[in-house]
């Protein structure tokens, strides 16, 4: 029974959310169990993902950059 002091809009915003949140539980279970497969739930909102690694990119150092480099890890480890 509802009490005399609660407002009738006050008693239909409690229904109104009450409703909304029914709502959105079954649009949220609908909307899982529809873009579940086997790979499972797909995001639309992402871009592709590859399933593949990419190709390993390597790039020859000349002596110059191989000593500079070495120098950069000497440089890190005696910070520590």
């Amino acid at each position: 029974m509802p009490d005399e002091h609660v407002s009738i809009l006050q008693s239909l915003g409690v229904a109104v959310l009450a409703l909304a949140a029914v709502v959105w539980v079954f649009g949220l279970i609908s909307l899982l169990r529809g873009r579940s497969g086997a790979g499972g739930p797909t995001l639309y909102g992402f871009p592709y993902q590859r399933q593949a690694a990419p190709h390993l990119e390597s790039v020859e150092l000349t002596p110059a950059e191989r000593d500079a480099f070495a120098g950069l890890v000497r440089q890190l480890n005696d910070g520590r």
